[in-house]
């Protein structure tokens, strides 16, 4: 199948996290993580939707004033996602800066916050350009499953970690894949187009099989249609494959609570980024650091089953022996 989503690491794998995730025919994108991001263009940082913050330590967040100067004055919602005071955090970063002008701005950029708590709620507010980044339409409601966002195509879900404070791990689960066969197409005499794009979303939806569809094009006499049901399209035309799981893990101790989490959160996927902070001959360090060391790691990904572990967030102490780390993690 055709991957709809393509992760990469931002950064060296010794610099700070951040893991880009660009979607197949989209201009959208998501972030895990917010460290330094003057590798991605400008192009590709307009494309963010979504951010997810494991938490608040500087290698993990220093990107926020970055991707708010480069959004403002454009119509766009950022939506960020974060553990515990996560709100207070945005709220402390906007007020660092003077937004005495921009209420005459044509546009009302807005930044909407979301806290996570272990206990199931969910906390948000809302940071508008136009009103000089106050804080506004605060609420509060539930997160079933640790699923934090739930969209036609994919959910993220998320686990709480131990790092001496909360860091949240987090997994982009692709619901059914669908692809569609072109050859079937052309058997039916059905052209391309935008009823494609509907199909798949209905599909994605779960909607009945009997529900009615409408097959619809421009041809030489105007828009011509044909009627079908979901049913019918689904036997006939669509491949319906499980779609991709990537997880991605940083800043956590080694505990068995830790390392329950991070094998259900990470179970089965195409990709686990994880970090693999020290080399296990520095365990002690690693615990004190409430890190996890490459061979740690690599056991955690084994357990989990995943296909492709992309290993950062290397300690600087071992510039230059990035081999041993990549050794011990057993890729």
């Amino acid at each position: 199948m055709t991957p709809q989503f393509h992760p990469s690491l931002v950064n060296d794998p010794f610099d700070d996290p951040a893991v880009y995730v660009d979607f197949l025919y989209e201009r959208r994108a998501l972030l895990f993580d917010l460290g330094d991001i003057r590798a991605l263009s400008p192009r590709k940082i307009l494309r963010i939707t979504h951010i997810f913050i494991s938490h608040t330590h500087i290698d993990h967040f220093i990107g926020f004033s970055q991707v708010i100067r480069l959004c403002l004055g454009r119509e766009k919602s950022l939506h960020l996602f974060g553990p515990p005071g996560f709100i207070a955090r945005v709220e402390h970063s906007l007020a660092s800066f003077t937004w005495n002008l921009v209420e005459s701005y044509p546009t009302d950029f807005t930044v909407v916050a979301v806290e996570l708590h272990p206990d199931g709620t969910g906390n948000s507010a809302e940071f508008h350009c136009q009103s000089g980044f106050r804080r506004e339409q605060e609420q509060t409601g539930q997160v079933a499953g640790g699923i934090i966002l739930d969209e036609d195509g994919f959910r993220i879900r998320a686990a709480f970690l131990d790092h001496k404070t909360v860091s949240l791990a987090f997994a982009l689960e692709e619901k059914d894949h669908v692809n569609i066969m072109k050859n079937r197409l052309l058997e039916l005499g059905l052209p391309t187009g935008p009823w494609l794009a509907d199909l798949k979303r209905a599909i994605m939806r779960g909607e009945d099989d009997d529900k009615p569809f409408r097959v619809w094009w421009h041809g030489e006499a105007g828009t011509e249609e044909r009627r079908f049901t979901l049913g019918e399209l689904k036997s006939t035309i669509l491949n319906i494959v499980p779609g991709q799981r990537i997880a991605y893990v940083t800043d956590a101790a080694n505990t068995p609570a830790n390392a329950a989490k991070i094998v259900e959160l990470a179970r089965g996927a195409d990709f686990l980024f994880i970090e693999a902070a020290f080399l296990d001959a520095e365990q002690a360090q690693a615990s004190e650091r409430h890190h996890l060391t490459a061979r740690q790691a690599g056991l955690l990904a084994r357990k989990a089953g995943v296909a492709r572990v992309i290993p950062f967030h290397f300690s600087p102490r071992y510039q230059g022996m990035e081999e041993a780390l990549l050794r011990e993690l057993g890729t």
